[in-house]
């Protein structure tokens, strides 16, 4: 028999959809052949003879690859057994959990339970509690209880905290070993530029005029991969969370605290560890030189959005010449980004008001990017941009060398999709240029909507139709950003990909080839 794999999708109602890679349609699963295979499941499968004018069908055979084994729900007693009812709709049958599997949940708890190996459809899969999350309807037990769900957990092992720990008992020490081999930047001007709710901080601008009229810019990023060795279990811990995770009301941090909100947080009035890119800008605004390496700071002001834009608007206050500067540079990248065909998105984002005690949301609160916020943009896009290219000239642009971030051409379907939900509404997008939409057009269509009722899901839709942004070996560019070469590496704090990056350029900067 032939045997087809894939992931398998489950809906509600228990039905099961295969995508099999080559193929238009999807094999539908019936929930009497689903043969225990879960929603996200890798699944091998058998078809079953096709009718004519439907959709092909078939049975599952064997399981590949469990996604989860942790599910979250209410636990429920009936008829002297404990049962756990799953909050994910998807999941089509109760847990049966044995007493000597309760670990102290009470009838009623919001529970995780771990899944034993279940191979038989006729039974109840069997589980025990791992954790009592808490009571349902109670806010932190809800917000706990998504994190569960989506198969994080909120805490750290303690061997990753014992050696967070470590790490800061032996900073002093440290500071001292590493301080001869960096740049020194203590005694530039530097600051921070963050939101007013931000715990940490990735990254800071120094800035310094030369003695020839040209302004050194200095963007310096949290030097977490000094303190994150390979093969470390703090390493691991931070590779299997891939990032900080971000809720209404709280952060779930790639790194513990210790390190997040202490050691490698460029807090300031403090000397700090930092990875940096050095630019000198002429008059003219252009760059003439460049530097990267390894570096030490002091941030003098811990900066929010909201004074830097009131310095600005006000033309007075506290490094507002230095601020200007900077905002008048901002202005040109940006201006050099879109004439190059950047696209130009800018959809609103909100946040939540929430309240103190209940957790419960009292106003939703537009988020507005002003001057200052882009400030910080396009200087971080700078580094980005700048660090890729660095690298991607030393190893020929070569595959396997570096992590790049990104994006593709939009694909074609999905613009004629576009272009059949655009016309309704009276717009239009000019035909396909050597097989791709220029990004000018783009931003024209952009531009007419702004004002306009269908402004925000036409954004929506536009942004839908790109192809997504992924990370990637081989460079191809970024398409919406009009770059040649891209990464991450500004957010080390919270993205391990930026850990990555920093790492391979140190690398190259001490003239050696990763493997």
């Amino acid at each position: 028999m032939e045997y087809l794999e894939g992931i398998i999708n489950i809906s509600t109602k228990g039905v099961g959809y295969v995508k099999i890679e080559g193929q238009a349609e999807s094999v539908v699963v019936e929930p009497t052949f689903l043969n225990t295979a879960l929603h996200g499941d890798r699944v091998k499968l058998v078809l079953q003879p096709k009718k004519t004018g439907e959709p092909p069908t078939g049975q599952v055979v064997e399981i590949s690859l469990r996604k989860r084994t942790q599910f979250v729900g209410v636990l429920v007693q009936e008829n002297g057994f404990y049962f756990l009812l799953p909050d994910d709709k998807r999941m089509y049958k109760d847990f049966l959990v044995s007493a000597t599997g309760l670990r102290g949940a009470q009838v009623g708890d919001k529970v995780l339970v771990k899944m034993h190996d279940w191979r038989d459809p006729k039974k109840d899969p069997i589980g025990e509690v791992v954790t009592v999350i808490g009571r349902p309807g109670e806010h932190d037990t809800e917000m706990r209880a998504i994190v569960y769900e989506k198969g994080f957990e909120p805490g750290f092992p303690t061997v990753v905290e014992a050696e967070a720990e470590a790490i800061k008992k032996n900073a002093p020490a440290d500071f001292k070993h590493t301080l001869p081999a960096r740049r020194d930047f203590r005694e530039i001007l530097t600051f921070t530029i963050d939101p007013a709710d931000a715990k940490d901080f990735d990254d800071a601008l120094s800035f310094k005029k030369l003695e020839d009229g040209q302004i050194e810019v200095g963007i310096h990023i949290a030097d977490v991969a000094h303190f994150v060795k390979p093969g470390s279990a703090l390493d691991e811990e931070a590779r299997k969370r891939a990032t900080s995770i971000y809720l209404v009301d709280r952060t779930i941090p790639m790194l513990p605290h210790v390190l997040s909100n202490d050691l490698c947080s460029l807090n300031p009035n403090e000397d700090k560890l930092t990875f940096s890119a050095v630019f000198t800008f002429n008059q003219k605004f252009e760059i003439s030189n460049e530097w990267f390496g390894r570096t030490v700071i002091h941030s003098d002001r811990r900066f929010t959005y909201e004074e830097v834009q009131e310095i600005l608007d006000n033309k007075t206050g506290t490094y507002f010449e230095e601020l200007k500067t900077l905002n008048t540079i901002a202005h040109q990248l940006r201006a050099d980004k879109f004439a190059a065909g950047a696209i130009s998105f800018e959809k609103d984002e909100i946040k939540f008001e929430l309240d103190p005690v209940t957790g419960k949301p009292l106003r939703v609160i537009r988020k507005e990017r002003t001057d200052s916020h882009l400030l910080i943009e396009d200087f971080m896009l700078l580094a980005n941009r700048k660090v890729a290219e660095y690298v991607s000239k030393i190893v020929n642009n070569a595959a396997k060398h570096f992590v790049y971030r990104i994006h593709d051409l939009p694909d074609q379907e999905k613009i004629a999709q576009l272009r059949n939900f655009l016309t309704p509404l009276g717009y239009k997008l000019p035909a396909d240029k050597n097989g791709r939409l220029e990004a000018a057009d783009i931003n024209r269509l952009l531009k007419e909507t702004v004002g306009t009722p269908e402004e925000n899901i036409i954004q929506t839709v536009v942004m839908r139709s790109m192809a997504k942004a992924i990370y990637s070996t081989t460079n191809i560019g970024h398409y919406g950003l009009a770059f040649a070469h891209y990464a991450h590496f500004t957010s080390p704090i919270r993205r391990y990909p930026d850990v990555m990056v920093h790492r391979l350029l140190d690398f190259y900067l001490r003239g050696e080839t990763p493997s």
